[in-house]
């Protein structure tokens, strides 16, 4: 049996957590199975790494940035690795220039496009563990890339997928998917099973279990997920194709305070002005998510989305560069005091409701709502940051998805 898996940042953050996740993956190991590891940078060294760039210069380009912070993985696979030979089990610790994980050019946000599992497969019928950098990869000019934040996430899966493997793990400071943030909404409880779809769903909306692009890449690729704790023992939660075992109206609620407003006002109400201003933004790799476009009046229209927080300034520079000349707009609004709260659930499908239902629990907290977007298993509302933990709360409550 093969087995990926991957820890996070808080499995390896000391030296006693670093020996507590090589003693589990040699309880693997010594019951005949193939074992790799994938780690992130131990506890917040990549926060550290970040601040020493700012200190150094601001404007560092992402290229000098990516270099720098694979540093971080770097570290972590070596002592692992070092962890591990001191236990008497042999392993080896291989940086994504070894293992050869193509990803595009794009520094900062690179995409995978294929592993080279042949240095992998040597050194598993060696009968080593393979400990493996994760969130990094390497660009057709040889140059470090990094995956985004939480993008060890997608290496585990990415791996899981060019090996077959028969397991993948994803291991964390939490014992499953919740549903909704615990330490937001204290009486959430932990979810045995969630599809694809829904665990899609929840990553992208802020739920900081999973990196949204491995739970796409699983679902491609057909690969079972496991989300469970480094700390414990516990079965976690399972991620795989839609069961109809916790089928719910509504599976968990998630909270996202990365979120900036931008309000588009006075464009012009013709054909083509909308694809103008979201083509300015994609040239420069902004990332769009809620869309309202208002009804005309007196000629024009205005436009509201949203973005992360990290990338505001990128979109403002855009839309203010373009503002008087292509897309001739008549003001630009940024607001950065606002959260995104999202109900998320595959029964939302055939029942009829949940969208009143969530705005009358959020009405009943005297919680105004900004903006509203929706899917056939999603209902987000944009809300006044400050609201964000209440509202969560109200909303958790309303579905009465606590124990």
């Amino acid at each position: 049996m093969l087995v990926v898996k991957k820890f996070g940042g808080t499995s390896v953050a000391n030296k006693e957590r670093i020996f507590n996740v090589a003693k589990r993956c040699v309880e693997d190991y010594k019951n005949g199975n193939q074992v790799v590891v994938v780690l992130s940078a131990m506890g917040k060294q990549t926060d550290v790494l970040l601040d020493m760039a700012r200190d150094i210069n601001p404007k560092a380009s992402k290229r000098e940035l990516d270099m720098l912070l694979t540093t971080g993985e770097q570290t972590s696979v070596a002592l692992m690795s070092m962890a591990l030979d001191s236990l008497g089990v042999p392993a080896v610790s291989l940086n994504a220039f070894q293992v050869a994980m193509h990803t595009t050019s794009d520094n900062g946000n690179a995409r995978l496009k294929k592993i080279d599992a042949k240095r992998i497969k040597f050194e598993l019928d060696n009968r080593r563990i393979v400990v493996i950098t994760g969130f990094q990869g390497v660009n057709r000019y040889g140059d470090y890339t990094t995956l985004g934040r939480g993008g060890s996430d997608t290496t585990a899966v990415a791996l899981a997928a060019a090996l077959h493997a028969d397991a993948c793990e994803i291991f964390t400071d939490v014992d499953g998917v919740f549903t909704a943030d615990p330490r937001i909404v204290p009486c959430a409880r932990k979810l045995n099973v969630i599809s694809y779809d829904e665990m899609l769903e929840l990553a992208s909306l802020g739920a900081g279990v999973l990196h949204n692009r491995s739970v796409e890449m699983a679902k491609k690729y057909g690969v079972q997920l496991v989300v469970r704790s480094s700390l414990n023992t516990s079965e976690g939660t399972v991620v795989k194709e839609e069961s109809n075992m916790e089928k719910m109206l509504v599976s968990g609620v998630a909270t996202d305070k990365n979120v900036a407003q931008f309000s588009v006002e006075g464009l012009e109400n013709k054909p083509g002005v909308a694809f103008k201003l979201f083509h300015h933004l994609a040239n420069h790799n902004v990332n769009v998510d809620m869309i309202l476009q208002s009804v005309e009046h007196g000629g024009t229209q205005d436009i509201s989305f949203t973005v992360t927080k990290e990338m505001a300034d990128e979109a403002l520079d855009v839309l203010e560069r373009h503002g008087k000349t292509s897309l001739k707009c008549e003001k630009i609004a940024v607001a950065k005091d606002v959260a995104k709260v999202s109900v998320v659930g595959a029964g939302m499908v055939s029942n009829p409701g949940v969208a009143a239902k969530m705005f009358e629990a959020l009405y009943d907290a005297g919680i105004n709502i900004r903006q509203i977007s929706t899917s056939e298993i999603r209902v987000s509302v944009l809300i006044d940051e400050k609201y964000a933990d209440p509202a969560a709360q109200a909303v958790h409550d309303a579905f009465s998805l606590e124990d």
